[in-house]
């Protein structure tokens, strides 16, 4: 069976640990002051990946809390992608050329498709398409905004163009506990023939091991947070449930 990646999830604002309820940033919960701190706990943990967000970023549109994320990547031993704030080449290098392995590019998917295309080629699986919908079209700036733009549709068009890995992220599930949307996760991996990370919704080890059956279908990996910050399990367990031990 092909490899299933845990991404333990550090959503930073105003410079500390937080969670969203589906993305409003009115119902916020501060879950650690220090980003870098956890991001640490979850590699002592055995991540081998951490996926961080900067959500004054997405919001601003400019980086905001990214001295925080190249800490992490430069001083952990693992592997770091970012999302939030993202809308030039410049933000693209200064991550990419401080230790961050993975850019992630979302609003402007559907913003700004020629440049999307653009950093694509350039540097091609080092970026990543983070898709957010909802009832399947996607949202944008925040979740701030539905488009008409069908999900599946943006994915294809932008596998075509290069895209290797598609983050995709069903806003109804996210930060709820409520199970993950793996029937859209595995829509979008059939779509694009890429691969898909499920984010949104886990809330236990048997959610993990259901999107981990699709690996096959193309779903690599999930994208794990509140579970982890409610201590529903660890990245320790999650890691063990995975690899079959």
């Amino acid at each position: 069976m092909a490899a299933f990646t845990i991404y333990p999830a550090i959503d930073i604002r105003g410079g500390k640990c937080v969670r969203l309820l589906q993305g409003d940033y009115t119902k916020e919960t501060v879950y650690g002051d220090s980003p870098v701190e956890m991001a640490a706990l979850f590699a002592e943990q055995g991540a081998e990946w951490i996926h961080m967000v900067d959500l004054d970023g997405a919001k601003e549109g400019k980086r905001v809390n990214d001295r925080f994320v190249v800490e992490a990547a430069k001083q952990l031993p693992v592997k770091v992608q970012i999302g939030g704030g993202i809308r030039t080449e410049d933000d693209i290098v200064y991550y990419l050329e401080n230790g961050v392995a993975r850019v992630i590019l979302g609003s402007a998917a559907i913003a700004r498709p020629s440049f999307v295309k653009e950093m694509l080629k350039k540097y091609g699986e080092r970026i990543a398409i983070g898709i957010d919908a909802k009832d399947g079209f996607v949202a944008t700036e925040g979740w701030l905004h539905t488009s008409n733009v069908k999900a599946t549709d943006l994915g294809k068009e932008l596998a075509e163009a290069g895209a290797q890995t598609f983050i995709f992220t069903d806003i109804a599930t996210d930060g709820m506990l409520s199970g993950p949307n793996i029937q859209e996760a595995v829509e979008m991996a059939r779509a694009t023939g890429k691969d898909v990370i499920a984010s949104g919704g886990v809330r236990s080890l048997a959610d993990l091991v259901s999107l981990q059956n699709h690996v096959g279908d193309g779903v690599a990996g999930a994208i794990v947070g509140k579970a982890l910050y409610t201590k529903q399990f660890t990245v320790a367990e999650a890691l063990k449930v995975v690899q079959g031990e």
